[in-house]
């Protein structure tokens, strides 16, 4: 009962701090966005018509209700103010409350140009749009932490059972044995003094006959590290990938404000570009919340028997449905294959690799969808499997081990300007995992790629 009581205890010990360091990472990185965002504004603002920014000149923010419409200091600035009230530029209502709104829809950007004169520019579209976009950041940064939260000591502690066991061999040890009680004493108190957060903190008593089991706990502790180094790559990794949409909306906002109301292709370029990217953040913050649900254990499988054949030709129909610019061709297996899984996740599975394949594959060439039934190894065993072989780039050999790692890209031909977002394969990854299967990936740069999802039936 003590020993549990114990490795409870440490467990929490180490999700709080592991919890309460991300939280202070997200805090340093909004603040950080947060100021690079307005001055980069202010810059933009600043410099517009090749005016030279002085570094020395007054500037700040105050309310545009200080003006009036025939104010003759800026005119200009109170009618952009009074066109977007009028235009119902009242912020997104759901979010923020309405004196919060209404403070950010006032306010106006005061600074000195290079000839000494006060100019004023509305700012509060600006400051909208910015705090919209934070919103949605911080969002997902509490989702983060409360999947963490709830799931990371459980985790630990069933990671810690082994050490239980460990503790109570050898407190058997120590009854056959006659165990000597000092030594037990130390090794308790050197487990309470280890700080599990600090990297190469280690358990150490200098007693020979503990050797093994000071090792054994060791070995532990540093695993449980590299868990939680693995959770700091991704959160700063989905960080930096929600921080490019962020930016290029910042971008094409600043170019609407100077030149959209009166440009009508700057606006509909902008209006373009805007979509794609709100878009392709809807997917990624999707797609992290899939693998953030499966990762805390939340998301469950429906295992049911069904036809990997009839799974496929489905997945073909719809691929060709939605894509005219590839021909896609499906050779099943001689016989109809009969899986037992969750069919809407392995034909999610199915979906992100012929997505893959389309997107480096030229016009006009073809990609394969085939099932079989295949020999394992040494085994002997028929496994069912479906591929999807394409006719694009290739991977080079030395990133193929790297493919289903999350936010990897292996050159700039697979960056995001292709619409991706560098999650797809460790999503279908996370669901083939699921099933006890594995992926064969053969690949040739210039001449395609083949993968093969293998799924092993257990009786």
């Amino acid at each position: 009962m003590n020993e549990n009581k114990r490795t409870k205890s440490i467990s929490r010990k180490i999700n709080r701090s592991a919890v309460l360091e991300q939280l202070s990472s997200f805090i340093v990185i909004d603040i950080i966005l947060l100021v690079l965002a307005v001055c980069l504004w202010c810059y933009s603002v600043e410099s517009a018509d090749d005016n030279k920014v002085r570094i020395s000149a007054d500037r700040g923010f105050d309310s545009v209700t200080s003006l009036e419409l025939n104010d003759n200091r800026s005119p200009q600035t109170y009618q952009a103010y009074r066109d977007y009230q009028n235009a119902g530029g009242e912020g997104i209502k759901v979010v923020f409350p309405k004196s919060f709104r209404e403070g950010l829809t006032k306010i106006m950007y005061v600074y000195e140009n290079d000839n000494g004169r006060t100019m004023r520019v509305y700012a509060g579209d600006f400051f909208l749009n910015l705090f919209s976009c934070l919103y949605i950041l911080l969002l997902v940064e509490m989702i983060t932490l409360i999947c963490n939260a709830a799931s990371g000591a459980r985790k630990i502690r069933r990671q810690l059972e082994p050490l239980d066991d460990l503790a109570f061999k050898a407190q058997m040890l120590s009854s056959a044995a006659d165990f000597n009680q000092q030594d037990l004493d130390e090794l308790e108190k050197a487990i309470e003094a280890i700080s599990p957060a600090k990297d190469g903190a280690k358990l150490h008593t200098g007693n020979a006959e503990m050797e093994h089991l000071e090792k054994a706990i060791n070995d532990l502790l540093e695993r449980m590290r590299e868990s939680y180094r693995q959770q700091s790559r991704f959160v700063s990794d989905a960080s930096h990938e929600l921080r490019t949409p962020l930016s290029v909306l910042q971008g094409y906002v600043n170019m609407l404000d100077r030149w959209g109301k009166e440009d009508e292709t700057i606006l509909e370029e902008s209006i373009d570009a805007i979509k794609s990217e709100t878009e392709h953040m809807k997917k990624l913050v999707e797609q992290l919340l899939f693998l953030a649900r499966g990762d805390s254990g939340k998301t469950k499988l429906t295992m049911e028997p069904f036809s990997l054949n009839h799974m496929m030709q489905e997945v073909l129909e719809e691929s060709a449905m939605i894509d005219k610019d590839h021909v896609y061709d499906f050779k099943p297996a001689a016989e109809d294959i009969e899986v037992t899984g969750d069919i809407s996740m392995l034909k999610q599975t199915a979906r992100i690799l012929i997505d893959n394949a389309a997107k480096y594959t030229p016009a006009g060439s073809s990609i394969l969808l085939k099932t079989t039934m295949q020999t394992e190894g040494a085994s002997g065993q028929n496994i069912p499997t479906f591929t999807i072989q394409d006719e694009g780039i290739g991977i080079a050999g030395s990133d193929v081990s790297h493919v289903f790692e999350r936010f990897y890209r292996s050159d700039p031909a697979r960056s995001k300007d292709g619409g991706g977002t560098g999650l797809g394969l460790s999503i279908a990854k996370w669901i083939v995992d699921r099933h006890g299967g594995h992926f064969e990936v053969l690949s040739r740069e210039d001449i395609g790629t083949r993968i093969t999802v293998c799924l092993p039936q257990t009786k």
